[in-house]
C-alpha cells in the first residue's frame, strides 16, 4: 500500500489534516510530511490551505482521482493474494436490481453464507443502470441485474436465472377470475409500473412496443413493494415479476394473469468487470448462483 497517496486521499476526503491524522491513527506532523513529500516529488502544490480550509488544486484533483484507483488496485491485489494464501473471508460488495435484491437475494446470501461463513456480504440495491454503472467505477465486486443488457467492452454479463413476468389486479378486481386475457382489453385500467432506467420497466416498454399498445392512464413508482401495495389498494395493475408475488399469491391478496398466447419473459445476469483475474469470493459467489434454482429457494418458504 501506498502510504503517501492513501494519507492524500484522506486529506482530500476529511478536507481537514487533523482529522485525516485521527482517521489514519497517526500524528498530524506525519500528515502534513506525507503530503509535502508528494508536492516535492511532483513540483506542484495540491492543497489550498488556510486557517478556515483545505481544499484541492486542480492537481489535487487529478491526483485524487487516479489514487482512488490506485489504492482500490492495492486492496484487489491483496485480496488475490490473500485467496492463494488463506481461507477466503472478508467483504464481498454485492449490488442488485430491485427484483432480485428484494425478493430473492436475501435467501441466497442466507443459503451462500452457510457455506462460506467467513465471507461478508454487503448488499446495496439499485436500479441496473445504476449497477452496472458502478461495478464500471469499482464499487461493487458484482452486480446483479434483469432485462436485456447489450454487450459492453468493460464487462462480463452473464444470464444464471429466468424470470417471468405476469399482470396483476387486486383480488377484488374485475378480472381476478381471469387466467388469460388479451393486452388491448387492459387499455382502459390505470397501469403503475417501475421507473425508467428499471430492468422491469424496460421489457415492459418493449412489450408494449411490440403490440403498439398505449396504456391511457401510467404512473411510475420507484419500487415493487409500493406498486403492489398500490394494486392491494385497489388504485390500479400493473405486471411485475411472479417472484414479487409469491407471498401475495399465497395470502390471496393480488391475483395474477398471463398474456394469452404470450408468455413475457427475461433474464437475471450476473455482471462483473472484464479481467482476467477475480476474487475468490466472487468467483464462489458466481459458482453459487448459476447452481440454484430461485423459484425452489422462494418458493419453500411458503409451503
Amino acid at each position: 500500500m501506498d502510504y503517501h497517496l492513501l494519507t492524500f486521499v484522506t486529506v482530500a476526503e476529511k478536507k481537514n489534516f487533523t482529522r485525516a491524522a485521527e482517521e489514519l491513527h497517526i500524528t498530524q506532523s506525519a500528515v502534513t510530511l506525507s503530503i509535502k513529500a508528494l508536492e516535492k516529488k511532483y513540483e506542484v502544490k495540491f492543497f489550498d490551505r488556510t486557517n478556515k480550509y483545505v481544499r484541492l488544486t486542480r492537481a489535487g484533483e487529478i491526483l485524487y482521482y487516479h489514487a482512488k484507483r490506485i489504492l482500490k488496485e492495492y486492496e484487489q491485489a491483496e485480496g488475490l493474494i490473500d485467496d492463494i494464501t488463506k481461507v477466503v473471508s472478508g467483504p464481498l460488495l454485492i449490488g442488485s436490481s430491485y427484483t432480485f435484491g428484494e425478493y430473492l437475494l436475501p435467501r441466497y446470501i442466507s443459503d451462500f453464507m452457510k457455506a462460506h461463513q467467513l465471507i461478508e456480504p454487503k448488499v446495496s440495491i439499485n436500479n441496473s443502470s445504476r449497477i452496472i454503472k458502478q461495478v464500471l467505477d469499482g464499487g461493487l465486486d458484482i452486480g446483479i441485474i434483469d432485462g436485456e443488457v447489450k454487450s459492453h467492452p468493460h464487462l462480463h454479463i452473464t444470464p444464471f436465472e429466468q424470470d417471468e413476468l405476469v399482470i396483476i389486479v387486486s383480488s377484488d378486481h374485475p378480472l381476478a377470475s381471469f387466467r388469460t386475457i388479451d393486452l388491448e382489453s387492459l387499455y382502459g385500467e390505470t397501469w403503475i409500473l417501475r421507473e425508467e432506467g428499471s430492468g422491469t420497466r424496460e421489457v415492459i416498454d418493449k412489450l408494449f412496443d411490440k403490440h403498439t399498445f398505449s396504456p391511457l392512464i401510467l404512473r411510475s413508482f420507484g419500487s415493487t413493494q409500493i406498486i403492489k401495495e398500490s394494486v392491494e389498494a385497489g388504485i390500479g395493475i400493473s405486471i411485475v415479476s411472479k417472484y414479487s408475488i409469491l407471498k401475495e399469491l399465497y395470502m390471496k391478496t393480488i391475483h395474477s394473469i398471463r398474456l394469452k398466447n404470450e408468455q413475457i419473459n427475461r433474464n437475471f445476469s450476473y455482471v462483473i468487470p472484464k479481467t482476467d483475474i477475480q476474487t475468490r469470493s466472487v468467483e464462489l459467489f458466481k459458482q453459487y448462483l448459476k447452481s440454484k434454482n430461485a423459484l425452489t429457494l422462494e418458493a419453500s418458504a411458503y409451503k
